[in-house]
């Protein structure tokens, strides 16, 4: 991601105070610039990542969310996200009062209501606010 891409993500979603990243793989860019502006940032994937001390980590599948991830969240929101989980992301942060932003991969469309906003380099889609 382009650091100019990924300061406008951050700026963006710095209006939350706690944030749950969903799917962080190997790219903790966000999560950890999150984190230095003070936010609370835990990041989920299915299998073991490592991810900047600032960050926290939980083994976690959207498809069958552990509340107690989500329970605090402000925000969950997912960078490169697959149509597949659009629903279940969505539905997670519902559960949780949570706003739900997200970005997909190339073309990829959202499978779920949202208003577009568009950042340098990335379109942010928010299907909850």
């Amino acid at each position: 991601m382009r650091p100019r891409t990924r300061r406008a993500i951050v700026e963006h979603l710095s209006d939350f105070e706690r944030l749950v990243e969903v799917g962080v793989g190997e790219r903790t860019d966000v999560a950890a610039a999150l984190a230095e502006t003070g936010r609370t940032v835990t990041a989920t994937d299915v299998h073991p990542r490592e991810v900047p001390a600032a960050v926290e980590f939980a083994i976690d599948d959207v498809l069958d969310p552990d509340p107690v991830v989500y329970r605090d969240a402000d925000a969950v929101y997912a960078l490169n996200l697959p149509p597949e989980l659009h629903r279940p992301a969505l539905e997670a942060a519902r559960r949780h009062d949570a706003a739900f932003l997200f970005t997909t991969l190339g073309g990829d469309q959202p499978a779920v209501p949202v208003e577009r906003e568009t950042v340098p380099g990335e379109t942010i889609f928010v299907a909850r606010r």
